[in-house]
């Protein structure tokens, strides 16, 4: 049974930084792309990054480029978000997800196993 956890969520204040962590368990991951997802209310769970399956390729949504960083560690079945500058838009629980194949699908149904997701909270 593939499992997905996320951690490292919680309150900041506009302009800072969090790093989120997924640890992945049941499965291996480097054959899959991995993807970062957020969701806030009244909206639609969006893409934010996501990571080929060797980490070689990045992806990333308009409004996050250049203040995220997506990272992933394949022996240790770890996906990073690192968030730097953060806004009130950023408000979101922050999801990790493995997509169905090696290439960095944007689309939530291209995506295989989700986790719980982690708040992310940010103060003005």
């Amino acid at each position: 049974q593939v499992q997905l956890a996320e951690s490292g969520g919680g309150l900041v204040q506009a302009g800072g930084s969090l790093r989120l962590s997924c640890a992945v368990s049941g499965r291996t991951i480097s054959d899959r792309a991995m993807g970062w997802f957020r969701q806030s209310p009244g909206k639609e769970r969006e893409f934010v990054a996501g990571i080929s399956g060797a980490g070689g390729i990045t992806r990333y949504r308009e409004s996050v480029k250049g203040r995220f960083t997506i990272s992933r560690d394949n022996a240790k079945k770890m996906v990073y978000l690192h968030l730097n500058s953060l806004n009130s838009e950023d408000t979101a629980v922050y999801y990790c997800a493995v997509a169905s194949g090696m290439f960095i699908p944007v689309a939530v149904g291209s995506y295989a196993y989700w986790g719980q997701g982690t708040q992310v909270t940010v103060s003005s």
